[in-house]
């Protein structure tokens, strides 16, 4: 048999042991149904109920109240990213968005389709190795302001964010559930599931009920906030599967508690940014402590020789998945709230033993 692989991939990502075995079990058969979880009809009781709890989860987790909606919708990341100009900018209208990353470079990219673009702020002419600086007015004219958490290619993390004057969009595709932070400052929160939060193919939006009600476009249903809300994300066959997964996630992730998981991911993030920090093969992307994600370690090696050698050093030892970005190079580790405390200690021991034989 072979070897379990350590696995920091960025996405699809680790999963806990508990939730692959839960599902599999789901798979051969769903609770006492005699059919599998990929048979599960959309409208029958059994997923209505699997929704109703993972709403009420979400909303638990986040401390939100019935003024929130909790949607499930189908695509990815970028399908929000169409999915909020379309409901929200008109062609005379203009949206704010901070410019931290790949991802908050594409979903302004998709704004410019349905209206007005300002640059609240942006860290692209030194290749995003830092966060932008929070902008110290936001015009009261803008739709609403659009960030991203986390920056999954580079590095980099917002640490707190501010309430603001005019309504607040986050992607926390890559970072939700990680830490504690007040989720009732934002008017819509979005994350795609395969990092944090299950498997590809189903986001995750929550929405203050009164930012639907500003809905300005003529918009069809399937991609209407408020269309998806009335019909309880079921209008159309939902990813069943998909959802039961990120179902398991949530109970996993309330029995395991935030702070927990917090202070584990803290403990993660700091082995790991003090071996690269402290090694003289290895250098961090993000130089400002202050601006680096605890989801994704992002780093370089000091030349294409030692970046291929250690790459070879950790699949002779069943660790995958941190070879960086095809747009950067060098490594990114992935260490979402799955992926063990055992598991970053043992490539923190495989980086020294590599330094010491070279």
């Amino acid at each position: 048999m072979n070897q379990e692989k350590i696995n920091f991939n960025a996405g699809p990502a680790a999963l806990p042991a508990i939730v692959i075995k839960q599902a599999a079990d789901a798979v051969l058969q769903y609770k006492n149904t005699g059919i599998s979880i990929l048979e599960l009809p959309h409208r029958g009781p059994e997923f209505l109920a699997i929704i109703e709890e993972s709403k009420a989860l979400v909303k638990e987790l986040c401390n939100l109240g019935n003024d929130h909606e909790v949607l499930w919708l189908q695509g990815g990341g970028r399908l929000q990213f169409s999915m909020i100009p379309m409901n929200f900018l008109t062609p005379q209208d203009t949206a704010g968005y901070i410019d931290s990353g790949h991802w908050a470079a594409e979903a302004m990219e998709y704004g410019a389709y349905y209206g007005h673009i300002q640059v609240m702020g942006s860290s692209r002419a030194t290749h995003y190795d830092h966060l932008p600086e929070w902008p110290q007015e936001i015009p009261n004219h803008l739709k609403y302001l659009h960030i991203t958490t986390n920056n999954t290619i580079y590095g980099t993390q917002y640490a707190h964010v501010p309430k603001i004057n005019v309504p607040l969009i986050a992607d926390m595709s890559s970072d939700i559930f990680s830490c504690t932070r007040d989720y009732s400052n934002y008017d819509l929160i979005y994350a795609a599931a395969q990092k944090n939060l299950g498997t590809p193919g189903v986001a995750l939006v929550i929405v203050k009920k009164e930012l639907l009600s500003r809905i300005a476009n003529h918009v069809p249903p399937m991609l209407n906030y408020k269309a998806q809300a009335h019909e309880n994300s079921i209008l159309n066959t939902a990813n069943v599967s998909g959802v039961y997964t990120s179902l398991l996630m949530l109970r996993w992730i309330k029995e395991k508690g935030i702070a927990n998981i917090e202070a584990e991911n803290n403990r993660k993030a700091e082995l790991l940014y003090n071996a690269i920090d402290n090694s003289s093969l290895f250098t961090g992307y993000v130089k400002n402590p202050a601006h680096r994600s605890k989801m994704n370690v992002c780093f370089t090696a000091v030349n294409k020789e030692i970046e291929q050698a250690f790459l070879k050093l950790c699949a002779e030892n069943n660790i995958i998945g941190i070879q960086g970005h095809r747009s950067t190079g060098g490594f990114r580790v992935s260490i979402y709230n799955a992926v063990e405390e055992a598991s970053v200690i043992t490539l923190v021991e495989l980086m020294k033993k590599f330094e010491t034989n070279s």
